[in-house]
């Protein structure tokens, strides 16, 4: 895609996407700690149900766009099955960090909060980190195997997974670096310690890793890493997320 311009559009649609997630996924944590009385399953489920609504309403809005990463390890995913430019990643991920930074602090705002705050909420050990790497590589196995036999249905099937990971992972399913730094920035329900970010983003990045590697596998395809693709970002993923009676939609 050299000398292709950015589409500046796919930028801001990931940086609006991933602030709106964040704020989804930070607000709702408050709420339910608020309106739980002292229930941490109940603030959990209130959590989890959020999550997953907020995410299957902002795929089916900004996928046409961008194909609604929100998430710097889809991306990677994305540019390792040649769906998306190594120069459009950048940019991609710069969004996604700046809009998961101001989800947060829109969190904050609407709930009368400090903007600024460090998380106290410690996650560490084996067992989280097991659970990040299960997490994401379930996520990306989902999206990997979504795209190319459902994209119709992939809206619901991240979403659902996620509600679903929020319960059987021991993390609680972040399952995304920058979802993993901007809850560093809020000591609420959902906040995590800066220290233990690092161990996450790793456990994330093998989980990935490995699922694109295995899903690759599965489907018979040889190694296209380092390969980039001729299509826009819009262009692909229109067609990915449109049903097959309207991929003149790209």
């Amino acid at each position: 895609m050299t000398g292709r311009p950015i589409d500046w559009r796919a930028v801001l649609a990931e940086l609006l996407g991933t602030a709106f997630l964040l704020a989804a996924v930070v607000g709702s944590g408050i709420m339910g700690e608020r309106l739980a009385d002292g229930s941490v399953g109940l603030t959990l489920l209130a959590n989890s149900i959020a999550t997953g609504g907020a995410l299957y309403a902002l795929i089916h809005l900004f996928g046409p766009i961008s194909g609604a990463h929100f998430n710097p390890a889809v991306t990677a995913a994305m540019v390792a099955a040649r769906q998306l430019p190594r120069a459009a990643a950048a940019f991609y991920v710069s969004a996604q960090l700046i809009g998961a930074v101001i989800g947060v602090w829109t969190a904050h705002l609407m709930f009368d909060l400090p903007i600024l705050q460090a998380s106290t909420h410690a996650r560490t050990g084996l067992g989280q980190w097991t659970g990040e790497f299960v997490a994401t590589f379930g996520l990306i196995a989902v999206i990997e195997g979504g795209r190319r036999r459902a994209p119709g249905a992939l809206p619901a099937m991240v979403a659902l997974y996620i509600l679903a990971a929020y319960w059987f992972t021991s993390s609680t399913s972040f399952a995304n670096p920058a979802v993993t730094i901007a809850r560093a920035l809020s000591d609420t329900f959902a906040g995590i310690a800066p220290a233990d970010v690092a161990g996450f983003i790793a456990a994330q990045a093998a989980g990935a890793a490995a699922a694109v590697y295995v899903m690759r596998w599965l489907s018979g395809e040889r190694s296209t890493a380092g390969v980039e693709t001729t299509q826009t970002s819009a262009e692909t993923t229109a067609a990915r997320y449109a049903p097959a009676d309207r991929s003149s939609a790209r």
